[in-house]
């Protein structure tokens, strides 16, 4: 019998720097038990929280092994607005196409379900019409939410508009987002509707992706998507990255009159990486104070 535990008592001196034989159930309890006493507190355990008043409906904030540090009705489906694209992104990645090919907003890619508006115009031509290439359209639709973007890489994908929403919905199914349903790739539908535990597992496996790392923390950018036109500028939907208290990698906002304020990010905070989901906030500014509540409350350990 000890010769069977020598591994064990092998391990628990690397842990204690002693090493006792079991000879006993018992004793291998005992062991155990001593063994998980030394092991390394998490930085979360102090936290308390009760200390943490949040506006949000639903808030689920991870530590990078996914643990959870805060949770708050963290499995509910609900509209995600916006975040939706992120996973519009990931598909348009997978798909390996040609990201310098030109696409042009036509009379498809217009909003008919919020009627929000746009300043990528389409027209009776190519020369009064905007475009962009798939790449520009990505990056838009990304750092500032740009619907007609997201629009039209959906009416371009190879097999179609449809197939896109089945290819969004597969990539769900196979990151584990059991309770997220995808109707249209811009979020405009509140029928995009995700748990924040789905729309955490969608933050973590975007992160995978580079380019979607860059576009969502590019606080600006300039595009010239009309012949003879001058600039547009589009800024950043999440304000946070304006601050320099913020270590942010990966973010994305939405809202939607259904869905309310809605910020999902990968962060930093105090040399930890964190996952951040803030859902259905009411307030235009709720998902940023939120935010910043929970970065004091790891700071301040209590």
């Amino acid at each position: 019998m000890k010769k069977l535990l020598l591994p064990f008592c092998l391990s628990l001196a690397l842990f204690t720097g002693t090493c006792i034989a079991a000879d006993t159930p018992v004793q291998l309890a005992k062991l155990e038990t001593a063994t998980a006493q030394t092991a390394t507190p998490t930085p979360w355990e102090a936290l308390n929280p009760k200390n943490l008043k949040l506006k949000s409906a639903a808030v689920l904030v991870l530590d990078e092994h996914g643990d959870e540090i805060y949770s708050k009705h963290v499995s509910e489906p609900q509209p995600i607005a916006s975040i939706t694209k992120l996973m519009t992104a990931m598909v348009i990645l997978d798909g390996d196409l040609d990201m310098q090919e030109k696409i042009t907003i036509t009379k498809d890619d217009r909003d008919l379900i919020q009627l929000t508006g746009s300043r990528l115009k389409y027209g009776k031509g190519s020369k009064d019409s905007a475009t962009l290439t798939r790449e520009q359209m990505l990056q838009l639709a990304l750092m500032s939410s740009e619907n007609r973007a997201a629009s039209a890489l959906a009416r371009t994908w190879p097999q179609g508009k449809a197939a896109f929403i089945e290819a969004m919905n597969k990539k769900a199914a196979s990151l584990g987002m059991q309770n997220s349903h995808f109707n249209d790739p811009a979020g405009l539908d509140p029928g995009n509707v995700a748990s924040a535990q789905d729309t955490a597992m969608m933050v973590r496996a975007a992160m995978d992706y580079p380019f979607i790392r860059k576009a969502t923390t590019t606080r600006s950018a300039r595009v010239y998507p009309y012949k003879g036109r001058g600039e547009l500028r589009y800024n950043n939907t999440n304000r946070l990255l304006k601050s320099k208290a913020w270590d942010i990698q990966l973010s994305k906002t939405g809202y939607l009159n259904e869905s309310g304020r809605c910020l999902a990010m990968q962060t930093e905070i105090g040399d930890q990486s964190l996952t951040i989901v803030l859902l259905n906030s009411f307030g235009k500014l709720t998902p940023f104070g939120d935010s910043n509540r929970i970065r004091q409350w790891i700071e301040s350990g209590i």
